[in-house]
Order: structure tokens, then sequence, then C-alpha cells
């Protein structure tokens, strides 16, 4: 805590936490790009429970403000 920039212990907590997210964007920015998986999930056992039953799915949720 002697080597903050601000003084007392909640500024120095936030300068910590902003320095170690600083710290981990770098390692992220040094990753190589993950690679996209070409093959689709699997369905859930919801979704085979509706399909053997010929109940339609759902609408999902994220797409019902659009």
């Amino acid at each position: 805590m002697r080597r903050c920039r601000y003084r007392g212990q909640g500024k120095a907590h936030i300068q910590h936490v902003l320095t170690a997210i600083a710290v981990n964007i770098e390692r992220l920015s040094g990753l190589p790009p993950a690679q996209e998986s070409s093959t689709p999930r699997r369905p859930t056992a919801f979704q085979n429970y509706l399909d053997h039953r010929e109940i339609p799915r759902p609408t999902s949720w994220r797409t019902l403000g659009t």
C-alpha cells in the first residue's frame, strides 16, 4: 500500500482492481484467436421431449424485443 498513487484503503483497492483488469486485458490480447466449432450443439433433454411429442419449441426470450 506504500506504493499506491492514491491514499486510503478504498482508493488503493480500486487502483489494484483496475491494474488487475489491465493485466488481464494484456494477457487476453496475446492469445491466439479462438477457433469456431463447426458442429452445432446437441439438443437438450427438454428440446428432445418437445420434438418427440411434436410440440413447437418456444421462441427465444432474447429475440422477443426485436
